[in-house]
């Protein structure tokens, strides 16, 4: 594999509103742990939180669902946890700084998901340096079946707008995450944006 553990995320910088009309991706932010997901060569799966810490010994389920994804994957998303009805980061952080000798027992009773929304290195390549919109069309063309499942994500304003009034932070989601359509994939860099309810007022 060209990339491996620890590497440096993309950020997002907080902003009060939407950004003016432009070419846009709008993704529901989910109140979760931030994880990479790496799928080597030779059928091995390693979880890196966004500090670089390796957690993969506290999501056995996840990184046995990562089985039927194709080697040489490098994945960026959400760790979240369904909990009565909703997100539940708390869950997910319990899970995360649990023991690895209780790592079995939590994830049955807390499952996980991972909610995917970039793809840093597929097909043999580094993706990190192609536009978003390339990025993300290659996401959804590895047809991701739960608990592995790309973040829900739209082009058109009004649908995120409606998002916007119909999800609210009471399930576990923050707001809105935005990207720009030709922007790079820039670790340690904020050069996303993130609006959240409570910034918003």
């Amino acid at each position: 594999m060209l990339l491996a553990p620890p590497l440096p995320v993309a950020l997002a910088r907080r902003e009060r509103g939407m950004p003016p009309p432009g070419p846009w991706s709008f993704e529901i932010k989910l109140d979760g742990w931030r994880a990479l997901l790496f799928r080597d060569e030779a059928g091995g799966t390693v979880l890196q939180a966004r500090s670089g810490r390796l957690i993969s010994d506290r999501f056995p389920d996840l990184v046995r669902a990562a089985q039927a994804l194709p080697p040489g994957l490098v994945l960026d998303g959400e760790l979240v946890i369904w909990h009565r009805g909703r997100v539940d980061f708390f869950a997910v952080q319990r899970r995360a700084l649990s023991h690895p000798r209780r790592a079995a027992a939590l994830a049955h009773e807390l499952p996980a998901s991972y909610a995917a929304f970039d793809v840093l290195e597929a097909d043999g390549a580094d993706w990190r340096t192609r536009p978003y919109r390339e990025r993300r069309v290659r996401l959804l063309q590895l047809d991701l079946a739960p608990p592995i499942q790309p973040v829900p994500a739209t082009t058109d304003r009004a649908i995120a707008l409606a998002w916007w009034e119909r999800y609210r932070p009471d399930v576990g989601i923050e707001g809105l995450v935005v990207k720009h359509l030709d922007g790079a994939y820039l670790g340690g860099s904020r050069q996303w944006r993130k609006v959240k309810h409570w910034d918003a007022r």
